[in-house]
């Protein structure tokens, strides 16, 4: 007889094909972005300049918020995996998922987690809790979206994907998960 449900094998494999599909869109070419850019050259060189300007701040605080809201989703990883090492062997690669993205949307080296407290929740309960805290974040990653130039936007919403998937993951997880 078969088994139904998540194996560790199928998530492993789910991460890996997520990790794989937030590498690839940034492997595309930049014409996209690179025609609104040449766009009209009738207008002033002022203009161009104050709308690079504007554009850069927009990127700047668009990344803000992505890095403070995967860095908040990293530190839950951290916690869960502090205080309930049994979930080590299925968080590990989503929290490692995690961190990378972090070091995606904020265009440096995620931090080394600094010390975390515990949840005060059994295995189950806390992997229902990330896996909130990751729809949570897919949502944030969503809202960001409509502001966020090329680029950005294609960064914002592969990770918003991979945190749906992780989110569906961890439901499944915390299904077999003793209480």
């Amino acid at each position: 007889m078969r088994r139904t449900g998540t194996t560790r094998r199928n998530a492993l494999a789910m991460t890996g094909a997520l990790a794989a599909g937030a590498v690839l869109p940034g492997c595309g070419s930049d014409a996209d972005d690179a025609g609104g850019a040449r766009g009209d050259s009738a207008g002033s060189g002022t203009r161009a300049a104050a709308d690079g300007a504007s554009a850069v701040r927009t990127e700047k605080a668009l990344r803000a918020d992505a890095t403070r809201a995967t860095a908040t989703l990293l530190a839950g990883y951290e916690r869960v995996l502090t205080a309930h090492p049994s979930t080590a062997a299925a968080l590990t690669p989503m929290r490692d998922a995690v961190r990378a993205h972090l070091e995606a949307v904020s265009a440096r080296k995620a931090p080394a987690p600094g010390p975390v407290r515990s949840p005060a929740t059994g295995p189950a309960a806390a992997v229902r809790e990330l896996a909130a805290a990751e729809r949570t974040a897919a949502d944030a990653y969503t809202a960001l979206l409509g502001e966020a130039p090329g680029e950005l936007a294609r960064l914002l919403a592969s990770v918003a994907a991979a945190c749906a998937a992780h989110a569906y993951l961890l439901t499944e997880l915390a299904k077999e998960t003793p209480a």
